[in-house]
């Protein structure tokens, strides 16, 4: 690709192989692809968050399902065509590699007779790594020495197919079949009666890569009644071969502590990230479902030009750094306006912040509450402090400081304020049929705006089947107020703690 970051004058198409379902999975080049695209063509189950990879310009366009009539893919074609022609920068992302089983190869025909220029961007198939995910290497120095992908599908069993099963059905040592989980039966038959050995190990795992990951095995004379019992549908690989004997002993995904859990997070998207990947990180499925959205508010400039005549300034959250030293930039400044001023940070995360952008802390209470930094911070008798945070921060803080003769500023910064959210009757549902493990609370505002989406419900009946974790004491008395039984509580304040505290839970 092109380094420059300057468009191209003429329309190009990027074909992109997105991977298999983890999200993580795509390439550096794909994403560059995303990022730079004035239009995406993405296929129908992809992991839409790849999306979040693409500029608020660009246009998101479904591609229509070449399996459900066969002139859609005409119809794709012609979509790729028309927006090349008009001059755009079209990325076409589709499921695992776009030259394996990927109908890319058409695609790119069809660009090729229109004229217009594309570059093919090779994606990681679900046959390698829904195999590695479920602890099965293809090849193996003791096992396998060659490999096969074949599809499964329909036509590649009708007696004209060009596939090749009397040869195919041992010529090779591992055979990866695509989209075969319908014609399971026919597949086993037909290898069987060309020579494999009946009792050839088989595994199919489904949607490989994802914390849905299911794996059933068996051979080859066992696998269609296991499957059945299973009741385990598409999309799935079937891996053939004695590879599968390994699973037991690599198997590395579907083992982690949090696999197969459903966590919704509530917190505000900007900062749910690090919380998110933590979590995915112990094999959880994670629900972004956030409750809150941070609104800086306009404040009185004369907190930023008189700044240094403060002793203190308290910081009591990221977003107030963060949002703060905004506003010092806005008026062209930066943190030498600082001057003689100590600094308080509450929390890792704020002293984390403070430092990114060259402060350190003058002090870090080993507490969070509001009456105990209060408590702990040095003499401030006669002193003034300045307290940038949130509009709906509780009283304790300043009050605290006040009782001790300090003169506190008080500043609303910013406001958390309640988001629609246009999933909110599907998590409604999962979370009265039980289908969401555990909900997690990072502030008492997630807290209030979550129950207050779901006002046909008493809080203990919509969380009735469902765990509750919180951040610390103060989410955990809110929660409490509503008649929430809380069952993991953070040591400290942080998401790193919550997360230890989840994996130490009986979840």
């Amino acid at each position: 690709m092109n380094p420059s970051p300057n468009k191209p004058t003429t329309g190009i198409v990027y074909i992109v192989g997105a991977g298999p379902g983890d999200k993580k999975l795509i390439t550096l080049k794909g994403v560059e692809c995303l990022q730079r695209a004035d239009v995406v063509i993405y296929d129908l189950l992809l992991n839409n968050i790849l999306l979040e990879h693409c500029s608020p310009h660009t246009e998101k366009i479904q591609a229509p399902d070449p399996r459900i009539r066969a002139t859609r893919q005409d119809e794709l074609n012609r979509l790729l065509v028309e927006h090349a022609k008009a001059g755009k920068v079209v990325v076409r992302l589709k499921g695992g590699d776009p030259y394996i089983f990927g109908r890319g190869g058409e695609e790119a025909v069809a660009l090729t007779e229109a004229g217009l220029p594309f570059e093919i961007v090779p994606g990681i198939t679900s046959a390698i790594a829904a195999s590695a995910y479920a602890g099965i290497p293809v090849t193996h120095r003791d096992y396998a020495s060659s490999v096969a992908f074949v599809t499964g599908h329909s036509a590649a069993l009708r007696p004209d197919s060009n596939i090749n099963w009397e040869q195919l059905a041992t010529a090779v040592d591992t055979l990866v079949v695509y989209m075969g989980v319908a014609h399971l039966r026919q597949i086993v038959e037909r290898l069987i009666a060309h020579g494999r050995d009946p009792h050839t190990p088989v595994s199919l795992v489904r949607v490989g890569t994802t914390p849905q990951q299911h794996v059933v095995q068996g051979t080859l004379d066992t696998i269609v009644e296991k499957v059945a019992t299973a009741q385990l549908k598409s999309p799935a690989v079937i891996v053939i071969g004695a590879v599968n004997r390994l699973r037991e002993q690599l198997r590395w995904f579907d083992t982690k502590p949090l696999f197969g859990k459903r966590i919704l997070v509530t917190r505000a998207r900007a900062q749910a990230s690090e919380f998110a990947d933590l979590l995915e990180a112990n094999g959880a499925e994670v629900i972004q479902f956030p409750t809150i959205e941070i609104h800086p508010l306009e404040i009185d400039s004369t907190y930023i030009r008189t700044i240094n005549a403060y002793d203190w300034v308290i910081f009591t959250s990221v977003n107030a750094v963060e949002i703060f030293y905004e506003c010092l930039q806005e008026n062209g400044r930066d943190v030498r306006a600082f001057g003689t001023s100590k600094i308080c940070a509450v929390g890792p995360k704020t002293v984390d912040a403070l430092n990114r952008i060259g402060i350190h802390p003058d002090f870090v209470p080993t507490h969070s509450r509001g009456s105990a930094i209060a408590a702990d911070i040095a003499d401030v008798s006669g002193k003034r402090i300045l307290l940038p945070r949130t509009k709906i921060a509780t009283a304790d803080l300043p009050d605290g400081l006040r009782e001790r003769g300090a003169h506190v500023d008080d500043v609303p910064l910013y406001d958390t304020v309640k988001v629609a959210r246009e999933n909110r009757d599907e998590i409604e549902a999962d979370l009265l049929n039980g289908k969401i493990d555990l909900v997690t609370f990072t502030s008492s505002s997630t807290v209030t705006n979550f129950l207050e989406m779901f006002p046909a419900h008493t809080p203990d009946a919509l969380l009735a089947d469902v765990q509750v974790a919180v951040i610390g004491p103060t989410t955990q008395k809110t929660a409490v107020a509503y008649g929430l039984h809380v069952n993991v509580v953070a040591k400290t304040a942080s998401v790193e703690s919550l997360v230890e505290a989840i994996l130490a839970s009986t979840l």
